[in-house]
C-alpha cells in the first residue's frame, strides 16, 4: 500500500504542498511522503520543509524504522523502508534553525540534543503515532523534550485510521521550552495554533543554562564499581 502511494519529489502531495506555502508565503512542512529514490527498492519516509516562495528547502529521511509489537500488531517499516543517515536542521524564513524529524524518533533524545546544540530554536515532529502510544507516551515524551532542550516543540500526529486496521491518536501539540503545552488539538480532526516567544526561550536559556552546563568530556562510558 505504501508502495502504491510513493512520490519522488516533484509528485502530486509536494506539488501540492509547494503551492499552498507559496500562495499562502509560508514555512510550510506538511508531514512526511513516502518517497521513492532512483537506483533503491526501498522507500524512505522524508519530510520536507518548504519556504513561502514554493520552494524545497530542507528534506530529513526518519533515522529510526518503527519494528516494534504494540497491543499485539507488529510493525516493520524495514521490510519497506530503508533509514536515514543523517540529521536535518532547516533554517525559516525568518532565520530561526527548526530540527527536522519524524514520528518514531521522539524516543531517541540524543537526536533532539544533536539539533539543539546545532542550533534548532524549533523541534518539527510530524507523526502517526499508534492509538496506545499516544494515549500513553505522546505528550510525555514531547514535554520531555521540548523540557530538556529547551526548544519549542510543534507535533502534528494522524487522527483516525489511516489504512486497514491501522489508526491514530491525534492530540497534535504545541509545546514550549518550560514544557508547557500551549496548544492540543482533541480527539478529533482539527487544527491548532500558538504564538512562539522566542524571546522568552533565550530568556530561560540564560537564567536556566542546561545546555551551557553539559559536559560533554564526562560522557562517556561509565566505570564500573
Amino acid at each position: 500500500m505504501l508502495r502504491a502511494g510513493a512520490e519522488d519529489r516533484d509528485g502530486p502531495a509536494v506539488t501540492w504542498a509547494c503551492a499552498v506555502a507559496r500562495e499562502l508565503g509560508i514555512d510550510l512542512v506538511a508531514g512526511s511522503i513516502s518517497e521513492r529514490v532512483p537506483g533503491e527498492d526501498k522507500l524512505r519516509n522524508t519530510s520536507l520543509h518548504i519556504g513561502p516562495d514554493g520552494a524545497v528547502r530542507a528534506a530529513y529521511r526518519k533515522v529510526h524504522l518503527f519494528d516494534v509489537e504494540v497491543d499485539g500488531t507488529v510493525y516493520r517499516e524495514s521490510d519497506h523502508e530503508s533509514a536515514g543517515e543523517r540529521l536535518t536542521l532547516t533554517t525559516l524564513a525568518d532565520g530561526t534553525l527548526a530540527g527536522l524529524s519524524i514520528c518514531y524518533d521522539v524516543r531517541f533524545p540524543e537526536l533532539y540534543r544533536e539539533l539543539t546544540i546545532a542550533g534548532a530554536r524549533i523541534l518539527l515532529v510530524p507523526a502517526a503515532f499508534t492509538v496506545a502510544t499516544t494515549r500513553d507516551h505522546w505528550e510525555v515524551l514531547l514535554r520531555a523534550r521540548a523540557i530538556e532542550n529547551q526548544c519549542f516543540v510543534v507535533a502534528a500526529n494522524q487522527i483516525g485510521e489511516h489504512s486497514p486496521g491501522l489508526a491514530s491518536g491525534g492530540r497534535s501539540m504545541i509545546v514550549d521550552p518550560w514544557g508547557i503545552v500551549l496548544a492540543q488539538a482533541p480527539d478529533t480532526p482539527g487544527v491548532i495554533v500558538a504564538d512562539l516567544d522566542l524571546a522568552a526561550q533565550e530568556a530561560l536559556r540564560g537564567r536556566l543554562p542546561v545546555l551551557a552546563a553539559r559536559r560533554p568530556d564526562a560522557y562517556g562510558p561509565p566505570e564500573r564499581a
